[in-house]
């Protein structure tokens, strides 16, 4: 119970802020996933298992309040997909010790991608559209490979493109379900195919399953609160600034320093 208390307090925090943002749900419970041990490739596929739940629950609100930007929606559809499908299939095809030291530096990478955000003025421009497809792909396979990063990558390059931060959060959010799908889905096909041999018993990950998931959507609605009650750039700097810290433990443990 105690641990399931845990991860729902994680999943809620991490909703909190995703809904808001349109980024770092994923990050922040694959940080912390791996920080209790869990091999990256069950903490991917446990956080977008969880992520079927959260992703259509915030979805769903910013649908309600029409902060969906359609043409956007539907250029970054395959092609992000397509990226979660293939960043799947590389997770699960190597053993999880090889693997984690760049899971950690990339989950580091973004945390420090945030934090330098958060002290830059974001442009409000029309997205160029070419741009979609690339940024697309590579937000999903990283989301796939990482845990977590369609809302890092998909949002700060929507945003750093110059879209208007209403439609490009709203837009990314909404899209993220058919994202958790795709790769969940793909997990799937590499244990029933064999591919993933060390997939390892998903009961040992429940609890930790379950909590994201009550905390995600209990905090999913309480989206358009927070985005009145703090500002982009604290939350920015908040959980830029998390992921760092974990990111470093993790790399002080796998260094043998702790």
């Amino acid at each position: 119970m105690e641990d399931f208390i845990l991860f729902a307090l994680v999943g809620f925090l991490a909703q909190v802020i995703d809904g808001a943002l349109g980024m770092a749900y994923g990050v922040i419970c694959s940080t912390v996933l791996l920080a209790f041990g869990v091999p990256p490739a069950q903490a991917s596929a446990s956080v977008h298992a969880a992520e079927l739940f959260t992703t259509a629950a915030s979805g769903s609100a910013h649908l309600y309040h029409r902060n969906i930007d359609w043409k956007l929606f539907w250029r970054l559809n395959p092609f992000g997909i397509a990226g979660g499908m293939l960043g799947a299939f590389v997770v699960t095809s190597f053993d999880g010790d090889q693997v984690k030291p760049f899971v950690t530096a990339y989950l580091a990478v973004i945390g420090a991608w945030l934090l330098y955000r958060s002290f830059h003025r974001i442009p409000t421009n029309p997205v160029k559209l070419r741009i979609v497809a690339p940024l697309g792909a590579t937000a999903g396979f990283l989301d796939a490979a990482g845990g977590g990063g369609w809302g890092p990558v998909a949002t700060t390059g929507l945003l750093g493109a110059g879209g208007q931060p209403r439609f490009v959060i709203g837009t990314v959010n909404a899209r993220e379900f058919l994202i958790a799908l795709s790769v969940s889905l793909s997990f799937l096909a590499t244990v029933l195919t064999g591919h993933w041999e060390q997939a390892g018993d998903f009961r040992d990950h429940l609890t930790s399953i379950g909590g994201l998931i009550t905390g995600g959507v209990v905090a999913a609605p309480f989206a358009g609160w927070v985005v009145k009650a703090l500002k982009e750039k604290t939350l920015l700097r908040l959980v830029g600034s998390l992921i760092t810290l974990l990111a470093g433990y993790q790399t002080l443990e796998l260094t043998g320093f702790l």
